[in-house]
């Protein structure tokens, strides 16, 4: 196809709309979008944004494709399965085949205070694709100190939620929500599972606010914003006034940044896995060809290497291991098993 006047043939659809313009892809273009987790909204956003054109793309996902992923996970098929790829590898992989003129960065990591800084601060907006707490407190923290816009956006069910955080003009998201939920308290995909269509109506919803945001055009949600399909609900909380006593953007007390540091291993339960994750602190590098012969010899079977992770069985235990000696271990919901297991075969 034959490139318009001012290269942007690709987006004539969009530009003709007054809402973008040919000024506002320009600003797409030149914009840059980092992707927090690329599960069932990381890929809907990721996707969308990539075809408007936004011009670099960072995507940074701890995990690996599953067969349960595909269906409500946009950006992955069974070819990936079967490849045994990382969800931030895949992802980038599809968004390159689907827009060849943009940077894209997969980044096979888990989001801590060691890389958090450096990778929101060299992005105009960041977008909420996780499915915990603990990771949005310490984007709000980072996002608030740096100054960058970003979006909350949560799924669960048929129900989703979405906010979008400019710190300094509207509320912070510990405004919105002062402490995390005690343990046991939300309900989980293993708990309540969740339907494709919530994921496409959400991750639209938050893709828009970041197409309107970058090109400076249009009404952002200033608030809180939820859908429930299946009742078909649509409630819009609007949240105008920051709280002055907000331990973030009120006194620029950084707690889930600052204590994110702590030195050891950390755990995560992985929403719907039946898996625990095991982190260390901080972050060595493993040799994974290394590694491969001393779990052979520990008895570890069923093995699958490439250079993102290392698969296999041992203890009855599903593990997978990565280059940063994180490891994912299938089978178990226990903390303490997890890392005992860790421990006993990794112990770094």
């Amino acid at each position: 196809m034959a490139e318009n006047k001012t290269g942007l043939e690709r987006y004539i659809r969009q530009t003709i709309f007054k809402g973008v313009g040919q000024e506002g892809q320009r600003k797409l273009l030149a914009a840059h979008a980092l992707i927090v987790g690329c599960g069932a909204l990381g890929t809907a956003i990721a996707n969308l944004l990539g075809r408007a054109g936004v011009g670099h793309i960072t995507i940074i996902d701890r995990d690996f494709i599953e067969l349960n992923n595909l269906q409500r996970q946009t950006l992955y098929d069974e070819e990936d399965l079967r490849q045994n790829l990382p969800k931030a590898v895949a992802a980038a992989n599809k968004l390159r085949l689907i827009n060849s003129e943009i940077t894209v960065e997969g980044l096979v990591e888990d989001l801590s205070y060691e890389n958090i800084e450096r990778l929101v601060g060299a992005a105009d907006i960041v977008l909420d694709g996780t499915d915990n707490f603990e990771t949005r407190y310490l984007l709000n923290d980072t996002c608030v100190k740096l100054g960058k816009p970003w979006i909350y956006s949560g799924v669960i069910a048929a129900y989703g939620i979405t906010s979008t955080i400019l710190p300094g003009d509207t509320p912070c998201f510990r405004c919105l929500f002062p402490d995390p939920p005690p343990p046991g308290t939300t309900p989980t995909c293993d708990t309540a599972g969740i339907v494709g269509p919530i994921v496409g109506m959400m991750g639209a919803f938050a893709a828009g606010e970041a197409i309107k945001l970058l090109t400076g055009q249009g009404t952002l949600n200033r608030g809180l914003t939820s859908i429930d399909l299946w009742q078909l609900n649509f409630d819009r909380l609007p949240v105008e006034a920051r709280q002055p006593d907000c331990p973030c953007c009120g006194l620029r007390e950084f707690e889930f940044l600052e204590a994110a540091g702590e030195r050891g291993s950390r755990v995560a339960s992985l929403c719907g896995r039946n898996a625990i994750q095991v982190t260390i602190r901080p972050t060595p590098n493993l040799d994974l060809p290394e590694f491969a012969g001393r779990l052979a010899a520990a008895g570890a079977e069923e093995m699958l290497e490439n250079e993102f992770l290392l698969r296999y069985r041992l203890d009855g235990y599903e593990w997978t291991l990565f280059p940063d000696a994180r490891a994912i271990i299938k089978g178990t919901d226990d903390p303490n098993v997890a890392k005992t297991l860790y421990a006993r075969y990794i112990g770094v």
